[in-house]
């Protein structure tokens, strides 16, 4: 009826998961637990970059690299844009980070064995970054292939270009594709592609409002959801 309030959307419901093909996993408080605090260690590194690189006090440069997070989806991309950074120098230099906190996860190595079909990494950092992470972790076995912010052009999530991109070059059918994340608005590109989300709670970046048509699993804790898809596939 004219005038009458539309209902919130509601997400469909999802491929079955012991049909998915392939699995898009993130890396970063994806694979091991925000408490690691990985990521504070990064942002402190692109604060300490950003006031070399440009002669800023430390608050102002913070700021600066929010600015950028908000306008560009990432520190990089507002550097490339906006003061035509070349970006190795930075990379480099901001996933230079101690990962002792990182322990090695039996469980979900346990549960990504379980789980059929091809397992990938799709991550705004560099494939160097994902892998010190995985042999930290002892997953690295477990993966096919890192798709990182290199091979996205330094197009970052949650830009739908480098969602195209990882599509191409690993041949995925998105309708037969689950994509994990603790960012819930990188999986807004995903389902509109048509793949299965799963939204991994208690990231720094745990944003679920306005993004809830696009998430068709929430979970606490990957291992033991992983394993239950696989004891039912």
């Amino acid at each position: 009826m004219e005038g009458a309030a539309s209902s919130p959307a509601k997400p469909r419901a999802g491929r079955p998961l012991h049909e998915i093909e392939t699995w898009i996993f993130d890396l970063d408080n994806t694979l091991y637990p925000a408490s690691c605090r990985l990521f504070a260690e990064i942002e402190e590194r692109m604060a300490a970059f950003i006031m070399a690189e440009l002669g800023l006090a430390r608050e102002a440069a913070h700021a600066l690299r929010r600015h950028f997070y908000t306008s560009h989806g990432t520190t990089l991309r507002g550097l490339m844009i906006e003061y035509a950074l070349e970006p190795t120098r930075f990379l480099d230099y901001v996933h230079a980070i101690n990962l002792a906190a990182v322990l090695p996860d039996a469980a979900l190595g346990a549960a990504l064995a379980k789980l059929t079909g091809r397992k990938l990494i799709f991550t705004n950092s560099t494939t160097r970054h994902a892998e010190r992470v995985l042999a930290r972790l002892g997953l690295a076995a477990h993966f096919d292939a890192i798709h990182d912010i290199v091979a996205c052009a330094y197009r970052p999530k949650p830009d739908p270009a480098a969602y195209a991109g990882l599509l191409r070059r690993h041949a995925i059918d998105p309708q037969s594709a689950a994509m994990v994340e603790d960012m819930a608005k990188n999986l807004a590109p995903a389902a509109a592609l048509g793949m299965t989300t799963i939204w991994v709670k208690g990231g720094p970046h745990a944003e679920e409002d306005g993004h809830g048509a696009t998430i068709h699993h929430a979970v606490e804790a990957l291992a033991p959801f992983l394993a239950g898809v696989g004891a039912r596939g």
